[in-house]
């Protein structure tokens, strides 16, 4: 007996233990693959993993271990891309879209004698008459009158550079020369000769040269002013206009498109014109800083009816684009904040012409002092400076 076994037994169980190993050695020996390297010890088969799964690799850690956890690539990264990219197509797109539906005309061309361009950016920023785009009740409710073609009763230059910012406005009354019909009012030469006789016009009697143009009418005037959800003006008396459709209370308050219209277009004061280029200064900020605030510029409600509005009613040079019309807009944000100057040309004094009815004429060496200082891109003198 063998710790209790029979030794017969014993004896049996250890011959068939011994020829099983001597066998399991022996089968390995012979299926060795070409190549395969030979292991110590019989019974590790290296490619026992690869024949229980089938050809998969082996599941199994290290040593028997548990499991490898196959990780997974993260997908945020390409998620993140494809929205970016997505963006910018509909930014691009989206800019370009706008960018074509700016109405463009061929305005500031060359001429003989040309003033040569000089530094810093000019605009000339007009305002007409054109009633395109009301119907004839419109016409009517905004007490625009039912005049076809289109005038001119606004005109401001904008200045930026090294010298500051500074918006002027030109009285529509001012008795200038026009080249090839005489001396007449500023608003006369849009009349003969539209936007091109007025831009030369405008840079003989400054000598300044302007680089861009803006026009806007009363339709595009009042779907620009809706867009934003009306601008806020304090007024400073009691106006009452009925040719204009206006009627407004003293004090702060918000204007609609309507009423806008009526403000800027309104004599209805002592000073007639001289007040009214005052209010259209004071209105033209303040609707460009609404305009670029960022309740109109992240809000898509008003954002986006705001870029179809202006684009669609801004009437630009052929060279002009969408980008030049918004800096256009920043900058006069920028004056109408106080880090520039808003004055009228200085005025000299005022006359009569059976051509040209009443009229006021310009203060020569102040004005000549006004412009020489944006004609060399410095700050305008104080003392030339007047509302």
């Amino acid at each position: 007996m063998v710790d209790g076994w029979p030794q017969g037994r014993a004896r049996k169980e250890g011959d068939r233990v011994g020829r099983s190993r001597e066998n399991s050695a022996r089968a390995e020996h012979h299926q060795a693959a070409y190549g395969r390297d030979t292991y110590d010890d019989p019974y590790d088969d290296p490619y026992a993993g690869d024949q229980l799964a089938g050809g998969r690799a082996d599941q199994g850690g290290p040593r028997g271990g548990a499991p490898y956890r196959r990780r997974r690539r993260r997908r945020w990264p390409r998620v993140f891309g494809a929205l970016v990219a997505v963006l910018l197509v509909v930014v691009v797109g989206g800019y370009f879209y706008l960018d074509s539906r700016l109405k463009r005309e061929s305005v500031l061309v060359d001429y003989a004698g040309r003033v040569a361009d000089t530094p810093g950016t000019n605009w000339l920023v007009v305002g007409s008459d054109s009633r395109e785009g009301l119907s004839k009740d419109d016409q009517k409710r905004l007490a625009t009158g039912f005049a076809s073609g289109r005038r001119t009763d606004s005109m401001m230059l904008l200045h930026y550079g090294a010298g500051g910012t500074s918006l002027i406005s030109l009285p529509r009354d001012s008795y200038l020369p026009i080249p090839g019909h005489g001396s007449n009012k500023l608003n006369a030469a849009f009349a003969f000769g539209g936007p091109k006789l007025l831009v030369q016009t405008v840079e003989k009697a400054t000598g300044l040269h302007i680089d861009h143009y803006a026009e806007i009418g009363f339709g595009g005037f009042v779907g620009v002013v809706d867009a934003v959800g009306g601008v806020d003006i304090c007024v400073k008396e009691n106006i009452k206009d009925r040719k204009a459709g206006l009627n407004l209370k003293a004090g702060c308050q918000t204007l609609d498109g309507g009423q806008a219209l009526g403000y800027v277009r309104t004599r209805a004061f002592a000073r007639a014109d001289l007040e009214r280029v005052e209010h259209q200064r004071q209105f033209f900020g303040a609707l460009m800083k609404k305009a670029t605030s960022p309740g109109t510029m992240l809000n898509p409600f008003r954002g986006v009816p705001l870029a179809m509005n202006a684009t669609s009613n801004f009437l630009v040079d052929d060279g002009d684009h969408l980008y030049d019309l918004v800096r256009m807009m920043w900058a006069m944000k920028g004056v109408s904040g106080g880090n520039g100057v808003t004055t009228t040309v200085p005025i000299g004094g005022s006359g009569n012409s059976a051509s040209a009815g009443s009229y006021i004429t310009w203060d020569r060496s102040k004005a000549s002092t006004l412009f020489g200082a944006l004609k060399q891109d410095q700050e305008i003198p104080s003392n030339v400076i007047t509302k």
